[in-house]
Formats: C-alpha cells, structure tokens, sequence
C-alpha cells in the first residue's frame, strides 16, 4: 500500500544543510500495524509528515496506493489528506464549541456530502469505537480517553487507507494509554492499517512491527516477537 524509494529531506539552516531524511527505503502492507520510533531529532517526525502527505521529500518517491505523491500539487494532496489519511494527534485537536457529532462529522464537510450523509457516517464511527451514547456532549464534558476516542472516530469517519497516530498516548494516563491502544488493536483485527509513531517501548509492543529511525535512517526493522501469531499484512 506504501512504498518509499531513496527519500530524503534536507533543510537549509543558514550555511548548513541538515539531512533530515537520508535515503529511507520502506514498505508498508495493507492491514499492517506498525510502529515508527525513536527519539527526538531522529528524522521520525520528519518521515511521519512524509507519510501523511503534510510534506513532501526533497529527493525519492513515496507511491501510495499506486499513486506518487510527489506529482500531486497542494490541492491535490490535500484531497489525498481528506480521503486516504485519517490522523490521530497527541492534543485531540478537538474543535471546543462543537458537539462529539459535529466534531466527527467536520472531516466530511470537506467532501461536499449531504448533512444527513455526514450524520450517519459519524454516527456509525462513534459507535465504532464505543461512543454513540455520546453524540451532543461537548469536548469538555469527556475524559481524556474519551477525548481520544472521539478524535480517532474523526480519523476513521472518512474511511481512510491509512490511520497515521502521532503519540496517541502522550497527553494519557497509563490506564487510558492502555484502552486506547486495545482500540487500536481491535481497529487492525478489523482490516484497518495503523501506523503508531511513538517514544514509548510499552506503546510500540502492541504493533506487529517497528521500524525504528536514527540520523534520518532507518537502523532497525523487526516483528515483535510477541505478534508473532498475529494475522499477516496483505502483500503491498
């Protein structure tokens, strides 16, 4: 489903050139679950905006679903953002005055589809991660785990190829970490391809593979040997 060939990423900070990105290679099958680590300054961040089309590489190609990113224009990466990416953040990124519905239902509105249309849809991924009964709360009136449940509703509502999470856990308890990490696993048992980028060794075992970066390279890339069992990634 993802295939990056010979990226790299480079920056000018005044007369230096930082090498973000430095010839990463990488597959991603449908139905994987993965996690992408390592620490900061890394390049993992880097590659993580490569993934979810919010950047583009200055050198290689990145083909998802078939298509090269790097020929799309800003319009048309932002449709391939809307349709093929669902993103989960760290800070929720929930919009305050709005309902759990309404919050859910936004990504849609993009797509030009019928209020009625957005409704069911946002209804049906509310559901799909434990919320319907939640419909016309408030951000604020959640828990920080319902929060994220709410936001990874929003991801999903489009029906994305992609579920990118950026430090889904971050802001979480180790109890709520915990829940919302069997959500994610339960969304891969389901079809859904996940990709974790995290810090955290507890939060990367629960994925079937990491790949772990350094210096803009990848230096490791591994099954966790306690997925094992897991079903397999379709083929890319």
């Amino acid at each position: 489903m993802i295939e990056l060939s010979g990226i790299r990423k480079l920056y000018r900070m005044g007369d230096q050139e930082v090498r973000a990105l430095d010839g990463v290679d990488l597959f991603i099958g449908r139905n994987e679950y993965m996690a992408l680590i390592g620490p900061s300054g890394s390049g993992k961040s880097t590659l993580m905006n490569l993934l979810g089309c919010l950047d583009t590489p200055t050198e290689g190609h990145y083909l998802l679903n078939g298509r090269d990113t790097a020929t799309l224009d800003d319009n048309a990466l932002a449709q391939v953002r809307n349709r093929e990416i669902g993103f989960v953040f760290q800070s929720f990124h929930l919009l305050p005055r709005m309902t759990v519905l309404d919050n859910v239902a936004q990504p849609l509105v993009y797509r030009g589809l019928p209020r009625a249309e957005r409704k069911r849809l946002a209804i049906e991924s509310l559901q799909r991660v434990g919320l319907g009964n939640r419909l016309d709360h408030l951000p604020n009136q959640l828990s920080g785990g319902q929060r994220q449940r709410v936001a990874v509703a929003r991801a999903l509502v489009g029906r994305p190829s992609l579920l990118l999470a950026d430090e889904p856990t971050g802001n979480l308890d180790s109890r709520t970490s915990a829940e919302i990490m069997a959500l994610f696993d339960e969304l891969h048992a389901q079809g859904q391809t996940v990709v974790v980028v995290t810090h955290e060794p507890d939060i990367a075992a629960h994925c079937h593979r990491t790949v772990r970066v350094n210096d803009g390279k990848i230096v490791e890339d591994r099954i966790n040997p306690s997925r094992t069992n897991a079903p397999q990634a379709e083929a890319h």
